[in-house]
This record gives C-alpha cells, sequence and structure tokens, in this order.
C-alpha cells in the first residue's frame, strides 16, 4: 500500500509538470502528448496491479478484507482526483465513467454524461475516424492519439485524445480510457501586451454586432417595412449576407410553425437541398418547439445532434446543410422562430452570437406586429375612405366633371358623392367635425343617407332635412358640415347645412361665390338649411372644396383662404375640370410647403 500511494503522488506530480508543459508550449503539443500516453499507460499498470492485489483479496484471511477495501476506495479517489480529464467507454463508445475534472471540461454534471454516447460530443466531420480509432484500440490494444473538437453544453474546447485499452474487474467486455487535454490558446500576461491589442479582436466583434443591430433597426423602422410585408425578408437577407450560411424563418400561423423563408449559401443555387429544408415541416423540428416553449434561444457551437431541425426527404436537415454550428431565437414573443446554421469551415456562433441575436429577434418580432397592426389599420382606413369617396366619377350628360381627394395626417371624415337621379343627377360634398374612425363612419352614414333619400325627392332641402333627424336621433355628438345638389338640365338645386359657399367661374374668369350658409347636421332636430338655385351655362364651371383646402397655412401660419382661390380659379376660365382642380392642388402645395393636415376635396363641374 505504501508502494503504491507513493506510485499515485509521483504520478500526479508527472501529469501537472506535462499540464504547465502544456500551457507553456502551446505550439508544441507532440511531445507532451507522447509523454501523456506513456503516464497512462502507466497508470494502467497501476490500476492492473491494484485489481490484482483486489483479487487475492477474498483468499486471505478475514482481517485483511478491510485493507483490500482501503485499497478499492484508494483507486477510485484516485479516479476522482486525477489532474486531467479521463472518459471510460465501453466498446460502443457509450460513456461508463467520468472524474470530475472531464465534469468541469465539459460543463455538465457526473451523471448527465454517464450513459451517453461520447461521440456525439466529437466534431460531425471526425466523429467516423474516431469511431475506427476506438475500434483499433479495443482490437490491437495499441494506445491511439486523436485530435477533435468536442463541445457540450454551449462549450467547445480544441481537444487531444489519448485512448488506451482497459480491463475492469467485473466487466464482461474491455473498456478504453480516453484523456483529453484541451488546446487552448494561452495569452501574454496583461503586462507583456499593450490593451489595445489584448482586446482588439474583442472589440471588433463587439463593434460589428453594434453594426448588424443598427441596420437591422434601420430596415425595420424603414417606412416601406410598414406599408409592405418586407420586414422577415430583409432581415433574413441581411443574417444570411454576413451572419450565417442558412437562414431559415418560422412563423407561427394558427397555433402551429409554418417555414416562411429559406436563405442558403450566397453560392449555392435554388437547388434540391433548398428545397428539401423549404418543404421540412418545423412542426417536427426539436429545437424550433423547444425554443417556442421556452420563450429563449439556444446555441450549439457544434452542433452534436443533426435531428435538432427535424429531418427531409435526404435525412436530418443539418445534415443536408452541413451544418457545424447552429443558432436558435424566437420572434418575438412567440410569433415564430429565426434559425441560424454555420458551416464545418466557419467559426461556430458564441453565447455573445446568442445574445444580439435574441435582440435581433425581439427587433423582427416588433416590427412584424407593426406592419400586421398598420395593414389592418390601412385596410379599415381603404375601407373607410370607399365609404367616402367614390372610385370614380359617373358621366353626367351636359356636363364634365372632375375631383381631387387628398388624405389628412389620419383618417379623417370628408366625402363627396355624385350619382344618378330619376330625371337628372345629385351631388353631395361635406364632412363630419372631428377625425379618426368615428368621424369618418359618421361622413360614410350621412353620405350614404343623402344618396339613398334622394331617389324619393324632388328638392335636396328634404333629404337634407331628414338625415339631419336621423343624425340627430344617433345622438353621435359630431356634427357634420354638408352641401347637397340636385342637377336638372342647366339647372342646379342646393341646400347648404353649415358648408362654404361653391364657387362659380365664368368664361371671362370672374368669379363669384354662391350663398352657402345654414347650420350644421346634428346640432338641433330642426335643420337650418340655406337653399339656392343657379344656371349654370356653357363654358361655366362650378366648384366645391372642403374645409381643409381653405384652412391650409404655409409656414406664417396664414390660412389658405377663398380670396387665394378665387385668384386661382380666374386663371383657370375655360379650362377643363381636370385642369382646373389640378392649378388648386398645385397652388396649395406651394402654399402650405407640401404639408397636409386635413383632408382636402374639391369637386368641379362644368357646363359643355
Amino acid at each position: 500500500m505504501p508502494d503504491l500511494e507513493h506510485a499515485l503522488d509521483a504520478l500526479t506530480g508527472r501529469v501537472s509538470s506535462l499540464r504547465e508543459a502544456r500551457a507553456a508550449y502551446p505550439s508544441d503539443l507532440a511531445p507532451t502528448l507522447d509523454a501523456a500516453l506513456a503516464e497512462l499507460d502507466t497508470a494502467v499498470e497501476l490500476l492492473a496491479e491494484a485489481r490484482e492485489q483486489l483479487s487475492r483479496g477474498p483468499r486471505r484471511q478475514s482481517g485483511k478484507k478491510d485493507g483490500s477495501q482501503r485499497e478499492l476506495k484508494l483507486l477510485r479517489q484516485v479516479f476522482r482526483a486525477f489532474p486531467v480529464p479521463v472518459i471510460v467507454l465501453d466498446g460502443g463508445g457509450t460513456v461508463r465513467r467520468i472524474n470530475p475534472e472531464t465534469s468541469r471540461l465539459l460543463g455538465s454534471p457526473d451523471g448527465y454524461l454517464v450513459g451517453r454516447s461520447f461521440p456525439l460530443l466529437v466534431d460531425v466531420s471526425r466523429r467516423a475516424a474516431f469511431r475506427s480509432h476506438l475500434t483499433a484500440v479495443l482490437s490491437t490494444g495499441q494506445p491511439a492519439a486523436f485530435e477533435t473538437r468536442l463541445a457540450h453544453q454551449g462549450r467547445t474546447h480544441l481537444a487531444q485524445l489519448a485512448m488506451a485499452r482497459l480491463t475492469m474487474p467485473g466487466e464482461p467486455q474491455q473498456m478504453v480510457a480516453v484523456v483529453a487535454l484541451p488546446i487552448e490558446v494561452q495569452l501574454p500576461e496583461p503586462g507583456d501586451r499593450r490593451p489595445e491589442e489584448a482586446d482588439g479582436t474583442a472589440l471588433l466583434a463587439a463593434a460589428r454586432r453594434q453594426d448588424l443591430l443598427s441596420r437591422m433597426a434601420a430596415l425595420l423602422l424603414d417606412e416601406e417595412a410598414l406599408r409592405r410585408p418586407v420586414a422577415l425578408p430583409r432581415a433574413t437577407r441581411l443574417l444570411a449576407a454576413e451572419w450565417a450560411d442558412w437562414v431559415v424563418a418560422d412563423v407561427v400561423r394558427d397555433g402551429l410553425p409554418r417555414r416562411s423563408i429559406v436563405m442558403g449559401p450566397k453560392n449555392l443555387p435554388v437547388n434540391e437541398v433548398i428545397r428539401q429544408v423549404e418543404s421540412s415541416d418545423p412542426a417536427g423540428a426539436q429545437v424550433v418547439a423547444q425554443v417556442l416553449e421556452r420563450g429563449s434561444g439556444v446555441v450549439f457551437e457544434m452542433v452534436d445532434d443533426e435531428s435538432l431541425l427535424g429531418f427531409c426527404a435526404d435525412g436530418p436537415v443539418l445534415t443536408a446543410m452541413g451544418a457545424g454550428s447552429l443558432l436558435c431565437v424566437p420572434i418575438g414573443g412567440g410569433d415564430g422562430v429565426l434559425t441560424l446554421v454555420r458551416t464545418h469551415d466557419r467559426q461556430p456562433f458564441t453565447l455573445a452570437d446568442l445574445s444580439v441575436m435574441q435582440e435581433v429577434g425581439l427587433q423582427l418580432g416588433m416590427a412584424v406586429r407593426a406592419q400586421n397592426s398598420f395593414q389592418s389599420r390601412s385596410r379599415a382606413a381603404d375601407a373607410l375612405t370607399a365609404s367616402v369617396v367614390p372610385r370614380s366619377l359617373p358621366n353626367v350628360p351636359g356636363y364634365e366633371a372632375a375631383a381631387v381627394y387628398h388624405p389628412g395626417s389620419s383618417v379623417g371624415a370628408e366625402f363627396y358623392d355624385v350619382f344618378p337621379l330619376p330625371g337628372g343627377w345629385g351631388f353631395a360634398l361635406g364632412g363630419a367635425a372631428g377625425k379618426g374612425e368615428e368621424a369618418a363612419s359618421v361622413s360614410a352614414m350621412v353620405r350614404g343617407g343623402l344618396r339613398v333619400l334622394s331617389v324619393w325627392e324632388q328638392d335636396p332641402d328634404p333629404v337634407v332635412r331628414k338625415v339631419n333627424e336621423a343624425l340627430v336621433e344617433q345622438s353621435t355628438g359630431l356634427f357634420v358640415m354638408a352641401v347637397a345638389g340636385f342637377v336638372k338640365g342647366r339647372r342646379i338645386r342646393m341646400s347648404s347645412a353649415g358648408h362654404h359657399p361653391a364657387a362659380l367661374v365664368q368664361p371671362d374668369g370672374y368669379v363669384r361665390f354662391t350663398a352657402g350658409g345654414g347650420v350644421p347636421l346634428g346640432i338641433a332636430a330642426e335643420a337650418e338649411t340655406c337653399t339656392e338655385e343657379i344656371t349654370l351655362g356653357v363654358g361655366e364651371t362650378m366648384v366645391l372644396y372642403s374645409e381643409g383646402l381653405i384652412s391650409s397655412r404655409n409656414d406664417k401660419g396664414e390660412p389658405y383662404g377663398e380670396e387665394r382661390l378665387a385668384d386661382v380659379l380666374s386663371r383657370c376660365a375655360g379650362q377643363a375640370p381636370s385642369a382646373v382642380v389640378k392649378a388648386i392642388e398645385a397652388d396649395r402645395n406651394t402654399f402650405s410647403g407640401g404639408q397636409v393636415w386635413d383632408e382636402i376635396v374639391v369637386l368641379a363641374l362644368r357646363g359643355v
């Protein structure tokens, strides 16, 4: 027993010296590895001698049993205290024993790795070679050395593996003892280098990540990303250009992930591999389900399970991709999953990459939700606009008609309409005092009421009054300025409820305004309207306009006003209605510097 303890102490000292040599001379590992193999043989001999002593123990007198037990405990203690990672494998490569140093290296408790396949920790490109070395060691009994990457629990090490055959008492089959010598880059001491040299690589990597976040934010905050569904394609293109060989976006629809976008390597055409990745079902991908369930991303610095992303026609998707490293993060708060894959010949993803991609996923999720919300509101706004503005103006016999409509900064409430009547035509123009969906819906109700009720009346004034009664009964709290008119031959009869007067342009350029006036609809149960009848001759033009035109302001705060409108109209004498509305539009745009706050409506009718 004293001899064994002395031999073990000496072995521990020599192994410690080898570790120091490895740290001091990382570029010259061959002598260190040869010595480590020799020490491994020494350890095997010591274990064999101890086994022999233990095997003779039962035949000794009972008084010596306690000594055998002490020897067994000592051997176990030696294995646990061995200062280098040692793994004991069976013939199939399954982990049977590991020591604490192995747990420290791989970042996993002892019990987690025991019973698992050790080749899964080996770089995918070298697993077949490792299995061949393992078989050769078992068959010949000759030690072997093997260099590879080991990855587990987010840690990656380039290591030299020294393998030797081992026969363990009580085991029916022979084992292999594997000593892992990590190859680590040893930086000089801080005093031997300049700070900028020491931190340059880290600073460059951090700057690249910050640049990615800035560029991603600029892409996703662009106005086009709200108006069109381009946020996801833009983000995946940016990531595929610089950060990954493969980028896959899966979006959750109806509670299940659906494959949305697949970006392959730049030098890879759209071929069968990309099509297979596109057609594979993300619902069967373990890593996608894990990220969606936990709501947080994962990184595999080295892929140790090629089935993580599911299967395609040729087998595991990651095998078809040639995956070496994988990173997967949620899009938003469960809107989908973003998966990035790098091939074997590129640097693996790190925890720092995972952190920045988590932020990218959050940004992308917010952009997609903002896009959906914007488009939903845009569709609602378009529907409301369609309810207050006709798609096109009909042909009115004896007249030419044209109109211009500009939406404001929010959903407004201006409307106009031209519609057929028994024996003539009708028109209406106005707007609710307010903005938003409620004001637009009230305007749509007024426009529809004026159009429908006009079918049963010979005069627009009763129509306006009935719409007022209905609006008061609805108790919307909004009032509406409106004007309605019936066109029969050259005669135009109008009823105004608080609306601006129409402008009449003579062929010689003289401009006058009708009476207008009245009280807006919805204020009192008894409507107060102003009625008027005019005759519009050939070459004369009637122009109706909204409050938004007259109240437009310049940079000095001055309103556009009816006087400026009259000046523009006087220069448009004899011109077609389409030219008149364009001239008004251009002049107002110049006056207010292109700014439009409220809706602008202009309707022109010219006798021909």
